[in-house]
């Protein structure tokens, strides 16, 4: 006997729907399937078909098997993954099964590395890069043949490489739009596609604009940082003043304006004479452990990435001996040439004398003038840099030297007790912008917008400076806020933000989305009862992403809500239509047995119309329009009464007739204090005449 999971009647093997309510009986969805916004990457081999026609087949095998090597290389050196080889055409995705939050832009340098390579070899490539969502099987496994991803953007990606230029990468217009401010482009002509009913406008894709990782400075003011620069800049001149060496960390997510801080400070140091060495930890790409360090090194050293080892070595060990004298620069020049991955075979004895080499060159360089250090994106940098950074802290004092790191929370994660108990150590936490400066920023982006249209896209942005950009930009550009619709940048940062999640939080997260804005413990056990829920919770409040309410709606019960609305919104998005209604009819079902009749009438309706249960959503959208009307909550009533009207079965005009007479009399009761426009039963509206002598109240 097959039961049903939603009200457990038995019904005969082999049934795919209940005979009791009608409900799906199989598991709707395979477990590990999510909608996701991913990047398509087609690269494809000109003329090998005709070339193997000529070619005996090992000497095929031979020119293939190198091509795939390589093209997978660099799909997995940017994050990406191979989901398919056909013929000799290779298919790669970006953005699952994991997101990063730059994804196409990591498609976008995988492919133009590819033409590289091929173009350097002699191979001819059509390569493209799409951007869409898609639905994933996360427990897909390409390499046994099954298919990870489904959707149009797969068959336009195609589509796309097909219509590519020999030699050229062709991307989509989302993927140009999340990357534009890190690669150069040049329009192609807009494409007549098979299957699209519309030319499909694409972009040639030239080269990177910015390093690996490294977001594009805007011209957006910078609106809301006052105090956090003050603390900054008044750092800084007591380094400058007192000799004394400082640590900073600022801490923040993707967006904040951690990076436009440190600009903001930097440029306030060099104007006033002080020195500015910047090094970064980047998500793919790093040439050696100590990268961002190494980085200042070499600024300090004049070191070019294209110098060959011999040079390079003279360079620093001449540099070392200019700012420590030549003695030092004997001692220490081949340790600083290990840190910089110059090939120097004989290293350091041990660690604590390859750091105490680096630190030589830092304090020799302060003591040639105050120096601000700046460390950026150190939640990417390897175990061994954090190591050495932590060195600095504690080791190095009475010099003029300001430590300047940015991180997400994320590095609080791996490294919770980060710089602990060091004195010359602080951490300043950038918070969302205040509503006020929120709005502020958007009007400025917005210049020729109503005030409300700014205050509408400060409120979805929630203090995030990026966001706001992104969104003002979208906004000027397609009409984001009309269509409901966030731009691919910000649900990609949002998306990589979830999937830094342990699997089980992630999952508890996404549950809680089909719930609102506020949820309860009780719904997420409906929905998977957990014996571990309270530490996942509790993990996920200190994370910052929910937050328990003081008071809760619900007897007894837990309350939650979500900390940032976007969050909610991306979570959400990830799941398939038939995992969306079997978790909104299990909340459902939580609703009506934890709140007193006609105290949740709404949002029951919402919920069992989202499962697909039209019916009860009609029961419940009916009880709570005349709810709504007996309370004189007219306006209400109306809107209410037009959404049942469009759940009614088209033969049941008896209903319809009802609700139709009750959305009348809620319009005369309206009446008596304005007009308005109703909604109709359909799409329509109906503005009401004025009630005859004979129906007015007496």
């Amino acid at each position: 006997m097959a039961t049903c999971p939603q009200c457990g009647h038995d019904n005969p093997e082999g049934a795919k729907f209940c005979m009791e309510c009608g409900g799906l009986l199989a598991p709707s969805q395979r477990a590990g399937e999510e909608r996701r916004l991913v990047s398509v990457l087609f690269v494809d081999l000109v003329g090998s078909t005709a070339r193997a026609e000529q070619l005996d087949p090992e000497d095929v095998a031979a020119l293939l098997t190198p091509y795939y090597e390589h093209v997978r290389g660099e799909l997995e050196r940017f994050g990406g993954a191979v989901e398919k080889f056909v013929g000799d055409a290779v298919m790669g995705i970006f953005g699952a099964p994991t997101a990063y939050g730059d994804d196409p832009e990591r498609a976008v340098r995988a492919a133009l590395a590819v033409r590289d390579w091929a173009e350097a070899d002699g191979l001819e490539v059509r390569i493209a890069v799409n951007t869409g969502e898609a639905l994933v099987d996360l427990e897909a496994r390409p390499s046994h043949g099954e298919a990870m991803i489904t959707g149009d953007v797969v068959n336009t990606a195609s589509r796309l490489q097909g219509a590519a230029p020999v030699g050229a990468v062709l991307v989509g217009e989302e993927t140009y739009v999340a990357t534009r401010t890190a690669i150069e482009y040049r329009p192609a002509q807009p494409l007549t596609l098979k299957g699209k009913q519309h030319p499909v406008h694409a972009w040639l894709a030239l080269h990177p604009t910015t390093a690996a990782g490294e977001r594009a400075v805007t011209g957006a003011p910078l609106v809301g940082r006052e105090r956090e620069l003050g603390l900054l800049t008044g750092t800084w001149e007591r380094v400058a003043d007192e000799s004394r060496a400082q640590f900073v960390t600022v801490f923040g997510p993707s967006g904040i304006g951690k990076t436009r801080l440190s600009l903001e400070l930097s440029q306030f140091v060099a104007d006033g004479g002080g020195r500015v060495i910047r090094g970064r930890s980047t998500p793919y790409g790093a040439s050696t452990p100590y990268s961002a360090f190494a980085q200042q090194v070499k600024q300090i050293a004049r070191i070019f990435d294209s110098d060959e080892a011999g040079p390079a070595y003279e360079k620093l060990s001449a540099s070392v001996a200019a700012l420590a004298g030549p003695a030092a620069a004997e001692e220490h020049a081949p340790h600083l040439a290990t840190l910089l991955g110059l090939g120097n075979e004989d290293g350091a004895v041990d660690r604590e004398t390859l750091f105490f080499s680096a630190r030589v060159l830092v304090e020799s360089l302060a003591l040639q003038g105050p120096t601000l250090l700046l460390y950026e994106d150190i939640h990417w940098a390897d175990e061994s840099l954090l190591d050495l950074l932590e060195t600095f802290a504690g080791r190095v004092h009475d010099v003029p030297v300001f430590f300047v790191a940015l991180a997400r929370p994320e590095l609080l994660t791996s490294r919770p007790a980060w710089c602990g108990g060091v004195s010359s150590y602080a951490a300043l936490m950038l918070d969302p912008l205040t509503r006020e400066a929120g709005r502020e920023l958007a009007g400025r982006l917005l210049a020729n917008a109503p005030d409300e249209r700014a205050a509408a896209v400060a409120e979805t942005a929630e203090g995030n400076p990026l966001f706001i950009e992104e969104l003002s930009a979208s906004l000027a550009e397609r009409s984001t806020a009309e269509t409901g619709r966030l731009p691919t940048s910000v649900q990609a940062i949002v998306a990589a933000r979830l999937d830094a999640l342990p699997p089980d939080e992630r999952r508890v997260l996404v549950d809680a989305s089909v719930v609102g804005r506020v949820f309860w413990r009780g719904a997420l056990n409906e929905i998977a009862p957990r014996d571990d829920l309270s530490r996942i919770l509790g993990s996920l409040e200190a994370r910052d992403l929910i937050r328990r309410e003081a008071v809760s709606r619900i007897s007894g019960d837990q309350q939650f809500g979500f900390k940032h609305g976007l969050i909610h919104d991306v979570a959400y998005g990830t799941l398939p239509r038939a995992a969306r209604r079997e978790r909104h009819a299990a909340v459902a079902r939580f609703l009506a047995a934890a709140m007193a009749v006609g105290q949740a009438h709404e949002a029951l309706a919402h919920h069992w119309r989202e499962a697909g249960e039209n019916e009860r959503a009609l029961d419940e959208l009916e009880a709570a329009a005349d709810q709504a009307a007996r309370g004189w909550a007219q306006e209400r009533a109306l809107k209410l009464y037009g959404e049942a009207l469009q759940l009614v079965p088209e033969d049941d005009n008896a209903r319809k007739k009802g609700l139709r007479m009750r959305q009348m009399v809620a319009v005369q009761a309206l009446w008596h204090l304005n007009t308005v426009d109703v909604p109709g039963p359909s799409s329509g509206a109906v503005r009401p005449d004025p009630p005859s002598a004979e129906s007015r109240p007496a």
